[in-house]
């Protein structure tokens, strides 16, 4: 039996320069500083500014940094697949124009729309294509345009999203590293918390859609929060439990960004201090599918090769999710 398995081999990332501060969104709504870090943990979140500027931009620039870090020619790519809520257009996949832009001329890629949790369905899916033995190197990016979606004057949706992207490197390996197991779930009656109403099937864009503003993201934050709590700490015990992880042995808890009492509440579940858990909420908000992997660039040079992570997420509709990552390489 093989005993291969899909380790991450390199890490990449990309936010935008402008910064949208607490300070400049309490110019535009009824909001302050304080009460977005009480309750939020955020500060401050990127905007990618400018004419026809689509997720793609950030994934690319996410993507050429990991190739350049690592030295791989991206001719050698087979697969790209981008977790992204805001493709650059429904199709093509955001994945194809990425793979254009980096010159991955050999590869074939798709886009995965798992809400929040879509890093964690696409780095699930990637390994499976390294551990069948179907490929040697698969590129996973997650990257979002929130902005592009946020109304920047509902208080309660546009003090949480920012822009960004990260991407990952799977590479097989026989020593005992990689993506080990994941537990990943969705439940499809949790749409009406958190969704975007209009420009899919259900509703096309009509000039009545976008005058009732329902191409922007719906939240009813309370019910969200309720539900992200559990479940995000749920699946992380259960991940720990299946593969008989005690506390001292996570090294990393990589959470989802969307609000540090989340994160917060997650940890306390896993019995990890904070010096044990990534935080980059702070500084980039919630950049979706982008959360996860952005921990890791952040937190590349820390990491040490044998380091057990776990990655947890939870998302819109409702996706949630938590992997158990055997860090593969010591950080630079």
């Amino acid at each position: 039996m093989s005993t291969r398995k899909a380790v991450i081999t390199g890490v990449g990332g990309y936010v935008p320069e402008d910064i949208l501060s607490n300070h400049d969104i309490e110019k535009m709504v009824d909001t302050s500083d304080e009460w977005i870090v009480t309750r939020t943990g955020i500060k401050e979140r990127r905007i990618l500014r400018g004419k026809d500027q689509g997720t793609s931009v950030m994934g690319t620039g996410a993507a050429k940094e990991l190739l350049e870090k690592t030295g791989v020619d991206p001719a050698e790519i087979e697969l790209l697949i981008c977790a992204t809520t805001t493709p650059d257009m429904i199709f093509p996949a955001t994945a194809n124009l990425i793979a254009s832009e980096i010159g991955a001329v050999n590869s074939f890629g798709y886009d995965l729309q798992a809400a929040c949790s879509g890093f964690l369905y696409a780095l699930s899916t990637g390994a499976q294509f390294i551990e069948s033995g179907t490929y040697k190197k698969v590129l996973i990016i997650g990257a979002d345009k929130m902005s592009s979606i946020i109304n920047y004057e509902d208080r309660t949706t546009c003090i949480i999203f920012g822009d960004g992207a990260g991407a990952v490197l799977l590479e097989p390996t026989e020593e005992p590293y990689g993506v080990i197991d994941s537990v990943l779930r969705s439940d499809g009656s949790g749409a009406p918390f958190l969704h975007l109403k209009a420009g899919g099937s259900r509703r096309p864009a009509t000039i009545e859609t976008v005058m009732a503003r329902e191409h922007f993201v719906h939240q009813e934050g309370a019910t969200v929060f309720k539900y992200a709590v559990k479940h995000m700490a749920d699946v992380s015990a259960e991940i720990m439990e299946r593969n008989q992880l005690a506390s001292e042995d996570v090294a990393w808890l990589v959470p989802h960004q969307a609000n540090k009492r989340i994160i917060d509440a997650t940890s306390k579940r896993m019995g990890l201090d904070q010096d044990r858990v990534m935080y980059t909420i702070h500084k980039y908000g919630n950049t979706t599918s982008a959360t996860i992997p952005l921990n890791l660039w952040d937190y590349e040079s820390q990491l040490r090769k044998g380091d057990n992570l776990v990655l947890a997420a939870f998302g819109g509709g409702f996706t949630w999710g938590a992997t158990y990552v055997k860090w593969g390489y010591d950080g630079k």
